[in-house]
């Protein structure tokens, strides 16, 4: 694991405004991700778990405080910058998936690759790799109303992981899962993190999930109470 951080926060601030009220969501967050971990941020309902995954994703833009991302400013890029930013260091897994209705399941996994201008074989060989490697190449031609949820993440997983991107952003991604599902969910993206390398930070209250991790920040009131590093399976 390198010394350098992966993602830095420097006294990261989010104030959401609704009409004449000001409500902070995080007040002053400070830490470093590094490459490899396999990171949870925790906390009660209205923490900040979900404010500080869409900064760090570049979905919004602090109110105070910086992002580095590998060394770069976030609050220095302009939005044509963030896009691609987001397209090529940055996976995302979200609990209600965000799949294409449209698009098969081979043709969801490789839209990320299409976005970055990969040539059709390529991205297409390297789609059916990672769902090969997931354990759902058989759902390649099926579209996503015809698998269940749990197979649907994956898919989700598949299209964050397929551009290799420097961390894996999720959002609650065992929220809407039963338990086999979600413990089933958990090994797949543990696994790539052992064999793989991937990086994964995860806002959550998933106990599963949790017990997981190699390191858990805890979030109360838009600050970091708790930095803590565990032995995980």
């Amino acid at each position: 694991m390198s010394n350098n951080p992966l993602i830095q926060t420097m006294d990261l601030k989010k104030n959401y405004i609704t009409e004449a009220l000001e409500t902070p969501a995080l007040r002053g967050v400070s830490t470093e991700l590094h490459a490899g971990e396999f990171t949870a941020v925790a906390g009660p309902s209205g923490s900040g778990k979900s404010t500080l995954l869409h900064l760090l994703g570049g979905l919004d833009r602090p109110t105070g405080g910086d992002i580095l991302l590998e060394g770069r400013p976030m609050s220095k890029l302009s939005k044509d910058e963030l896009a691609k930013l987001r397209l090529t260091n940055l996976g995302f897994v979200f609990q209600a998936y965000n799949l294409i209705p449209v698009l098969t399941v081979l043709e969801n996994t490789a839209f990320v690759l299409e976005l970055q201008g990969v040539v059709r074989r390529e991205r297409i060989k390297r789609a059916k790799k990672v769902l090969a490697e997931l354990g759902i190449d058989q759902y390649a031609d099926q579209y996503p109303n015809r698998i269940s949820g749990g197979q649907q993440q994956r898919v989700a997983v598949a299209r964050a992981v397929v551009a290799e991107p420097s961390i894996v952003l999720a959002d609650e991604p065992t929220a809407n899962l039963d338990t086999a599902m979600s413990l089933d969910l958990i090994d797949l993206m543990k696994r790539l993190n052992r064999e793989k390398g991937s990086t994964f930070f995860f806002s959550t209250h998933d106990s599963r999930l949790l017990d997981r991790v190699n390191r858990l920040i805890t979030l109360v009131d838009g600050k970091v109470e708790q930095d803590e590093s565990r032995d995980a399976s």
